[in-house]
């Protein structure tokens, strides 16, 4: 009787913690959301553009991109590209930004706690940038997909090569007509021209060390 008592009461303080962390990762969603449709709709009215305007450059729906504004929904990676054309920004622009570095650091190092982070909660998306904000020839970032989570229904295309090794857990990579598997401990490498796009393929979180040259974001 005392196990079964012990058990019921393990089973309802598992329930209370899971219960606790899912409404976190919410409000960490809602909050990320929030943050890049005020940064979309900020850039949009201080270029005097309407979202008519910007939803036509971009090739999205009026009533998407008054979505995102109002941070109740995220774009694809792909219509995330086509917004930040349509503003005449780099996507760069809609990382959250960490701490500065210390000037002797500027320009070369990125400390782990100060990477900046773009949050594409409907996908399933994060990606940390691992290369310093400053010119350059390569990009690095870490994509962290959730489980289901997406580049987006969209493949996309852009200019030279993408490379990368999955660090954990598992991918879909689509590259033109050909999709492929790949596991931790994988890598690849492709021309960026080629429609591709991608998606976790494990139960868990899925980690890809992505390298991009030159610059997508």
């Amino acid at each position: 009787m005392t196990d079964l008592l012990a058990k019921k009461q393990n089973g309802s303080s598992l329930r209370r913690s899971t219960s606790k962390r899912s409404r976190s990762a919410d409000a960490d969603h809602k909050h990320a959301n929030v943050w890049l449709g005020y940064q979309i709709r900020s850039l949009r009215t201080a270029l005097r553009l309407s979202l008519k305007e910007v939803a036509k450059r971009a090739s999205v729906s009026i009533g998407m991109l008054s979505q995102l504004e109002r941070g109740l929904s995220s774009p694809s990676i792909r219509s995330l590209r086509q917004i930040s054309e349509a503003l005449e920004v780099a996507p760069s622009y809609f990382f959250e930004r960490g701490s500065p570095p210390p000037l002797e650091e500027v320009g070369r190092i990125v400390r782990a706690g100060t990477r900046r982070i773009l949050h594409l909660t409907s996908g399933g998306v994060q990606k940390e940038m691992l290369t310093p904000d400053s010119p350059g020839s390569i990009q690095m970032t870490l994509v962290r997909l959730q489980p289901r989570g997406t580049s987006g229904p969209d493949a996309y295309t852009h200019s030279g090569e993408d490379a990368g090794v999955v660090l954990s857990g598992a991918m879909k990579l689509w590259v033109g007509d050909d999709r492929y598997t790949l596991n931790a401990g994988d890598s690849f490498r492709f021309k960026a021209s080629l429609p591709h796009r991608f998606a976790n393929a494990a139960a868990g979180i899925t980690e890809v060390l992505w390298v991009v040259t030159p610059p997508f974001y």
